[in-house]
């Protein structure tokens, strides 16, 4: 696919921010004296601008990852990264771009934001994709496919054959929203950037990595893709104290894993108790680090959980998901406490 052809015009003509630090090579900085960038001299630890590169954060993730360098980009939250999809590939009032409800909420809002026109094509009633209803629609116009999988709220993973046929077929930008895919049985997608030239994988610090407050997501694709990113990306976007954050905590990758694993067998123990609960109807199969737990009146028994100070989520207003809660998995302690307090409703 010519990727040249999806980009904005004036995105594709335009040439990016540059900074202070970006008009040399830096070797032995230490020893540089920077009178470049109107920052403060005195040095507090904070006092200069980050690494608008992030270049050791990138060497670490890539490794994690196993993609090249070149093929990462971070933003203030995946959030920041969805919008510069958008942003690059979707002219105003004339692209399109394709969701599939019930999802991340953010999609829209983010299409809204930009003046772009969200195609709905729902679900299926078992949450699986309807390949061939988004494949028919499939246009010059439209833009960008989000799919999130595992998917949020529904917390089951497409399947992968689906995914791939989408991947292949799609005339656009296919954006993979993993931000659970570390409590998911399926793989990564993250190895098919290297052979489709369309595909964007985007990843998350707050889930499994359990950084949700410092607020960094992860884009990985090819190059060129991530180079149209970059052009429009703030300046600076993720902070030294982010970095410092993560770059601490991603050598902890032991714990993390054992956090995960915690997590999982918890979901495992959570779904046996709930299905003991007479007003329990149905606990959807879940790859993520919650459930979707239909019940027979999801407002009142939010209210009752509230009341007994235990805050789930109501989805109800989802397609899909009349009467559904959606709980997280916490600690054994706190899903021990949700136990006991279900119990006495």
């Amino acid at each position: 696919m010519n990727i040249d052809t999806l980009v904005r015009k004036n995105v594709k003509n335009m040439s990016s921010y540059s900074s202070a630090r970006d008009d040399f090579k830096k070797e032995n900085d230490n020893k540089l004296i920077y009178l470049d960038a109107n920052e403060s001299p005195f040095d507090n630890g904070i006092n200069r601008y980050p690494d608008n590169k992030h270049t050791e954060l990138k060497k670490v993730v890539s490794d994690i990852k196993n993609v090249n360098i070149n093929q990462v980009i971070f933003g203030n939250g995946t959030d920041e990264i969805l919008d510069l999809i958008v942003r690059v590939f979707c002219k105003p009032s004339e692209d399109k771009i394709i969701t599939l409800p019930p999802t991340y909420g953010m999609y829209d809002i983010i299409a809204k934001t930009n003046g772009v026109e969200n195609i709905e094509i729902p679900l299926k009633s078992d949450f699986s994709i309807d390949k061939n209803e988004i494949l028919k629609l499939s246009s010059n116009s439209i833009k960008v496919l989000f799919l999130c999988s595992p998917n949020n709220p529904t917390g089951n993973s497409f399947n992968t054959n689906d995914l791939t046929a989408l991947i292949k077929g799609f005339k656009g930008i296919v954006v993979v929203d993993e931000a659970y895919i570390d409590f998911s049985s399926k793989q990564s997608l993250i190895s098919l950037i290297k052979d489709n030239n369309n595909l964007i994988i985007t990843q998350t610090m707050s889930k499994a990595y359990g950084m949700a407050g410092i607020r960094l997501g992860m884009g990985f694709s090819n190059e060129k893709i991530i180079n149209y990113l970059n052009k429009i990306k703030p300046p600076y976007n993720i902070n030294i104290l982010t970095e410092r954050k993560a770059l601490e905590e991603l050598n902890k990758i032991d714990e993390i894993e054992k956090n995960i694993s915690i997590v999982l067998d918890q979901r495992s123990l959570l779904v046996s108790c709930l299905e003991k609960l007479d007003f329990v109807e149905k606990i959807y199969k879940s790859d993520a680090n919650f459930l979707l737990v239909k019940v027979d009146n999801a407002d009142l028994r939010y209210n009752q959980l509230l009341e007994k100070g235990i805050v789930v989520r109501n989805r109800s207003n989802q397609p899909l998901c009349q009467n559904c809660l959606r709980i997280t998995i916490g600690t054994k302690n706190e899903n021990t406490c949700l136990i006991k307090m279900l119990n006495e409703l």
